[in-house]
């Protein structure tokens, strides 16, 4: 059980992915960050020291503070939120406990320098249908909750990358794109450190749907069927973006809490 204002690993871990995850925000010291610059899926790195001033945009919010070990610099970061308005607990045990666990850490050398915001900034090309809609979701899901995405004609996207400091991402001769048999949304998954069963199953399915080997899960049929009706649905590409984080929401659920349920009809069929 854990203590009061507190949360354990495993249930943070089952948060984070899903559109009810807290805001967490990384207070380890400079020296164990440096000794460890990995960030739990989705975290913000902030200091304690300021914590009156960036807490501000905390109020209202559900806030996970991590520190090395869960002790005085989460409690104290915590208790601050707190005053500002966040229901903000600590991580027990913190960073060191996560790891331990040997859940998901995301480098921080891979994760896009921030603008001004504190947000990511990235482009591709426009009318997107599977990766593309693949990728934003896994980036505001487990690394940027505040990701930026620019949808453009595809002749203009490396223009668009250098004049706006964005991260191409899903076109040819760039670090996020195709490799190989992997698509972009695989590349991800694994240059993230995010290679937990559900989303390496997930990833199995997004390749299929995307490279027209629906062979490889009975699942990319649907996904494929799904993410073309959508493009037909929305002219709009960030309201077609929006309405594919409802589906690939599902489909992660599906991969990480369902795939050994089954469905029959009629439930209460009378044996004769």
């Amino acid at each position: 059980m854990s203590a009061p204002n507190s949360i354990k690993s495993e249930k943070l871990a089952r948060l984070i992915g899903t559109p009810a995850a807290p805001v967490i925000i990384d207070v380890r010291t400079q020296e164990d960050f440096e000794a460890d610059p990995r960030l739990i899926p989705g975290a913000l790195k902030r200091s304690h020291q300021t914590v009156s001033d960036w807490g501000k945009a905390c109020a209202g919010k559900s806030v996970i503070a991590v520190c090395h070990h869960g002790a005085k610099l989460s409690e104290g970061t915590a208790a601050w939120l707190r005053q500002l308005g966040a229901d903000s607990v600590v991580l027990e045990g913190g960073f060191v406990d996560w790891e331990k666990a040997k859940l998901p850490l995301v480098p921080v050398a891979k994760i896009p320098k921030r603008d001004a915001e504190g947000r990511t900034l990235w482009v591709t090309r426009a009318r997107p249908k599977i990766d593309r809609i693949a990728c934003p979701w896994l980036i505001r899901r487990f690394v940027d909750p505040a990701a930026v995405f620019l949808f453009v004609a595809p002749q203009e996207v490396a223009a668009v990358a250098d004049r706006f400091n964005a991260t191409a991402f899903d076109i040819e001769n760039t670090q996020w794109s195709h490799r190989g048999e992997l698509c972009t949304f695989d590349v991800m998954v694994e240059e993230f450190g995010l290679g937990t069963e559900a989303l390496l199953r997930l990833a199995t399915i997004v390749r299929a749907a995307d490279t027209a080997r629906l062979d490889l899960a009975p699942e990319a049929a649907g996904l494929l069927a799904a993410s073309l009706g959508l493009s037909r649905m929305h002219a709009d590409d960030l309201e077609q973006l929006e309405a594919g984080m409802l589906l690939y929401d599902a489909f992660y659920r599906w991969c990480r809490d369902a795939t050994d349920e089954t469905h029959n009809w009629p439930t209460n069929k009378v044996k004769p």
